[in-house]
């Protein structure tokens, strides 16, 4: 099921005065919700998208890469760079930083390139706030239980950490009503092309008008 929002972010009038830069897509779903396997299908999809690698605390899980899946930095550097205000959002999440870098964003969507965004509820609320325009996916699993059960499957964390996990994910779903589209990520096929279906909408408007 894929909806759009009746209210969108006020403001959103700046791809109008310069039509040069790129569209800013944001996917955010809880732990377990599919957002990182369904960004790579969207990425393997549409090649020029730029993927924003976001910053984190946390170690590397299983196969995760360095400069791939996450830039995995040390604690302190994190919070230097808070300081410096260079994130252009940052959360902790479980203990654990993770944060989208300021100048590497502006940096693609100034060059007229379209970046995907791949984080969490309180990151989007911060990156609508400097980018109003961001086209914002929320990615809904078909139930707390389901969730539950991914995570499990995964067998990389604790019963303790899944709880922990799922109590977040239900604070999470109960804001999915500030993202402009909902995909209930039941049958994985069918939610990338929802999907590339959004996609796809902004990226060529005149193809959809037809």
């Amino acid at each position: 099921m894929m909806n759009e929002q009746e209210i969108r972010p006020s403001g959103s009038n700046s791809r109008q005065t310069n039509s040069k830069r790129g569209h800013l897509f944001i996917i955010s779903a809880p732990s377990g919700g599919g957002k990182t396997t369904l960004s790579k299908a969207v990425l393997n999809r549409f090649k020029d998208i730029i993927y924003s690698i976001s910053y984190t605390t946390r170690s590397p899980r299983n196969s995760e890469q360095d400069g791939v899946d996450y830039y995995f930095i040390p604690k302190k550097d994190f919070e230097e760079r808070i300081k410096s205000g260079l994130w252009a959002e940052w959360a902790k999440v479980h203990g654990n930083y993770y944060g989208t870098s300021a100048e590497l964003l502006e940096k693609g969507l100034a060059s007229g390139r379209d970046m995907l965004l791949d984080i969490d509820v309180q990151g989007t609320i911060q990156i609508l706030g400097k980018y109003p325009d961001s086209i914002t996916i929320f990615i809904m699993p078909p139930s707390l239980e389901t969730l539950g059960k991914r995570l499990e499957m995964r067998r990389t964390e604790s019963r303790t950490t899944i709880k922990r996990r799922l109590l977040t994910a239900e604070k999470e779903m109960t804001q999915k009503d500030l993202y402009r589209y909902i995909i209930v990520n039941d049958q994985l096929s069918a939610s990338i092309e929802e999907l590339v279906a959004i996609i796809e909408k902004y990226r060529y408007p005149n193809k959809h008008e037809k």
